[in-house]
């Protein structure tokens, strides 16, 4: 098929975005889509780091459900705030 915007289509197309924005709003319109592209590629690197940073933080559940590692120890102490009415569990 070719290449669809090649030499005289991708010039004719820059003119009529020229024509329909007007010489004076292409430079806002330039930096806009650039924050937006930097919003974005931040916005995705910072999901990535969280996929990363999640098993490490062992949010990952056992196969089995009851709150015990896989190597079958106990499930370390949580402790609670005093506000709460039931004791932190002893370890």
């Amino acid at each position: 098929m070719g290449n669809l915007f090649a030499g005289p289509h991708l010039w004719i197309i820059l003119i009529i975005i020229l024509l329909l924005f007007g010489a004076a709003k292409l430079p806002a319109l330039a930096k806009s889509i650039g924050q937006s592209a930097r919003v974005f590629k931040g916005e995705m690197k910072a999901m990535k780091d969280d996929d990363v940073d999640a098993p490490a933080n062992g949010t990952e559940a056992s196969a089995t459900g009851t709150g015990a590692s896989s190597t079958g120890a106990a499930a370390p102490a949580v402790d609670r705030p005093a506000d709460q009415d039931t004791p932190p569990r002893a370890s």
